[in-house]
């Protein structure tokens, strides 16, 4: 079998960082796997936030996701590890329409790592869990040798179940969708880079690190009914990866007008102090949702009387024309295009 060649012969951090190398990674990763789907579910092919399981015999299928969790430092402001990891992995689920109902954990700690830092971030993995009433119910734990790993990591998954009828998906995007974002782009990202030593960065920005779960279940009747075409975290690569994505998989294009993009004045100074692109840059509670048109006010003013939701804004629309593009236009009168990040310009931010 013949391979497609590669652009780097070594793996780099920005492979991992959620924009063009790192869907060249993923590419590389998986283009050997023989069965990709089950039961004719979403799997592998699809490189959705998750896969599903028909049940044959069901009016119901299974929703898996998994996930790695490698955020440096490991606490940071508004959040942890064991926050970040309950909360990117129930987040998974809600944007495939599901109902998160289980978690596995596994656990790789490095050698000399304390027990106090262990018990706040298992504390915090635990109380998340137990808010967002989803049980923890496997799991492994590993120790590596001292200097083999920077103090510790966790992956995930996420086991969820919804209708067989619901289709939330990637490729669901239809012409006239309204782009809904449920608050302010970039907090995640911006809060951790400014938490870092040697930066000297001085805000009181924090993470927006959350689950979704309230606007889950507010919309339930709504996703029930197919009138949500499409939910994405914006993670690794942000709004502007999340977007790019959606456009290429549904073969549209995205309009985003720039004076409705929610970004915190926090989160603008430090993209400009570091060079920094904020619509690249990773959210960790925070939803994009493509929903129908005529219902798009509706489903507006529901997320709006969430507490989490509260800065929901429709901040673009889906056409035709111009597929596969994302486009700005701009505050000053001008239209530009969005494109696919080469890669999460911080490291280790989820």
């Amino acid at each position: 079998m013949s391979m497609k060649k590669v652009s780097s012969s070594i793996i780099t951090l920005a492979h991992g960082a959620g924009g063009k190398l790192q869907e060249e990674l993923i590419s590389f990763v998986t283009r050997n796997i023989t069965f990709k789907n089950v039961n004719k579910g979403i799997g592998v092919k699809e490189l959705d936030d998750g896969a599903t399981i028909p049940l044959d015999e069901y009016e119901k299928e299974i929703v898996i996701t998994a996930d790695g969790h490698t955020v440096y430092p490991l606490f940071f402001p508004g959040g942890n590890l064991g926050t970040l990891s309950v909360c990117g992995t129930v987040n998974d689920l809600i944007m495939m329409g599901a109902q998160p109902i289980a978690l596995t954990s596994i656990l790789i700690i490095e050698e000399g790592f304390k027990f106090d830092q262990l018990n706040k971030i298992l504390n915090s993995f635990n109380n998340k869990a137990k808010e967002a009433n989803v049980a923890i119910i496997a799991g492994d734990t590993k120790v590596m040798p001292k200097g083999t790993l920077n103090e510790m990591i966790m992956a995930t998954t996420g086991i969820g179940i919804k209708d067989k009828n619901i289709k939330v998906l990637d490729n669901n995007l239809k012409p006239g969708d309204k782009i809904i974002v449920t608050g302010s782009i970039g907090d995640h990202g911006t809060a951790l880079i400014g938490s870092r030593e040697g930066l000297n960065i001085s805000s009181d920005l924090e993470s927006d690190v959350e689950h979704l779960l309230e606007i889950y279940n507010i919309l339930k009747q709504d996703i029930s009914k197919n009138h949500i075409h499409a939910m994405k975290d914006p993670t690794r690569g942000g709004i502007a990866g999340a977007l790019n994505d959606w456009a290429n998989k549904s073969n549209v294009s995205i309009t985003l007008e720039e004076d409705k993009i929610p970004i915190k004045k926090q989160v603008n100074a430090i993209c400009e102090m570091l060079g920094l692109d904020p619509y690249a840059i990773a959210s960790e509670g925070r939803a994009l949702m493509s929903v129908d048109s005529n219902r798009a006010e509706e489903i507006l003013y529901k997320i709006k009387s969430t507490s989490i939701g509260k800065d929901a804004v429709i901040i673009g629309v889906v056409k035709a024309d111009n597929p596969k593009r994302v486009l700005l236009n701009t505050i000053v009168g001008g239209t530009r295009f969005i494109d696919m990040p080469l890669g999460e310009p911080i490291p280790r931010i989820c």
